[in-house]
């Protein structure tokens, strides 16, 4: 990722990741819930049929089972994605010393008015942004940004922000998620490779894709391999050319690996492959050994941790595989945050 170097000494730096509850209590979980099923890019649906399906189908349920599956990867510290969150910006404001750097949640705390509060204080206007999702979506990127200009919006005096762009095939990004996949490989004989990433509801695709002059989104079967422009767009996309370049940085030949798209929700069709229906075929069709890396994360958390390393590999194991390894997130890795604060200086 190419940056241009910020100039003077009133600069700052903000971390942005999606969020977590305060704690995996059923009251912080719905109320986390609340804010990040409200936002109109995440459920893109009618403001009424988005408020009934939030407060008559989800709410209702859905927050203490939430609850129990934070509750079995919380640690003492408190969450995961936030620990991982604030020492990745701990390690790269020790690299940046004459830079102010923070880090914000787009829903639960800290926020990013709470960051935006803390520059003003400072004197600090100019800010360098990085939302840390390597590819780009609505319900993400897009969200994170939005509400940053909004907070901003309520100011008196202006704020500059400079805006990364998503880094799904930045090469150092590229090399540390390589890095850390091999080592994984080493370990399991004749293994298999899972790129799990988050998925999406296939709307969503095609409408960030719409206003391009290229054939739509699911037009052909491998419409991701050969993307073209949408793949500026298109986050599907965007995530087959991330396990594409890791893939060929940790040496692994095509047909050792494969792409599916996790924690979909409700009826409505979502980006395919579903991993975890790939996790309960691949020991029929042979995989006894199987690494999962999650390249759409750079923090561990919720959908890592429990849906992955935890209820996945009850799967895989329970369906007649052998061995499952999970692949950690970048996290706070000294050589990432070096990166991370390369790209923020």
């Amino acid at each position: 990722m190419v940056a241009t170097k910020l100039a003077d000494k009133s600069r700052g730096a903000l971390l942005l990741n999606l969020g977590t509850p305060d704690s995996p209590r059923v009251s912080h979980v719905r109320r986390y819930l609340r804010q990040f099923l409200s936002d109109p890019r995440v459920i893109d649906l009618p403001a009424p049929l988005r408020f009934l399906l939030l407060n008559l189908v989800i709410l209702p349920f859905r927050p203490k089972k939430s609850a129990e599956a934070y509750g079995k990867i919380w640690t003492a510290a408190g969450s995961p994605l936030l620990i991982h969150t604030r020492e990745l910006a701990n390690e790269v404001a020790r690299r940046i010393p004459n830079i102010t750097v923070h880090y914000a949640m787009r829903y639960g705390n800290p926020s990013i008015a709470s960051a935006l509060d803390a520059f003003e204080r400072a004197g600090i206007r100019r800010i360098r942004v990085i939302p840390l999702y390597p590819q780009y979506a609505a319900a993400s990127t897009a969200s994170s940004i939005t509400e940053l200009y909004e907070c901003a919006a309520k100011k008196n005096d202006p704020f500059e922000f400079d805006i990364l762009p998503p880094f799904f095939v930045d090469p150092d990004f590229v090399r540390l998620t390589a890095r850390d996949l091999k080592l994984a490989l080493g370990k399991l004989k004749k293994p298999h490779v899972l790129f799990s990433f988050h998925g999406l509801p296939e709307r969503q695709i095609l409408r960030s894709t719409q206003n391009l002059s290229v054939d739509a989104c699911f037009s052909k079967p491998d419409c991701c391999e050969h993307p073209g422009d949408r793949l500026r767009a298109c986050y599907r996309a965007q995530s087959f050319a991330t396990a594409h370049a890791v893939a060929k940085a940790a040496g692994i030949e095509a047909g050792g690996y494969e792409v599916a798209f996790q924690s979909r929700l409700g009826r409505t069709p979502w980006i395919r492959p579903y991993s975890d229906e790939r996790f309960r075929a691949l020991p029929g069709e042979g995989v006894k050994n199987l690494v999962v890396i999650c390249p759409s994360f750079t923090a561990d958390c919720l959908e890592t941790l429990e849906e992955i390393d935890i209820r996945a590999r009850e799967d895989f194991l329970r369906a007649g595989g052998e061995s499952f390894h999970y692949v950690p997130c970048l996290n706070s890795d000294a050589e990432w945050a070096r990166v991370v604060a390369n790209w923020l200086s």
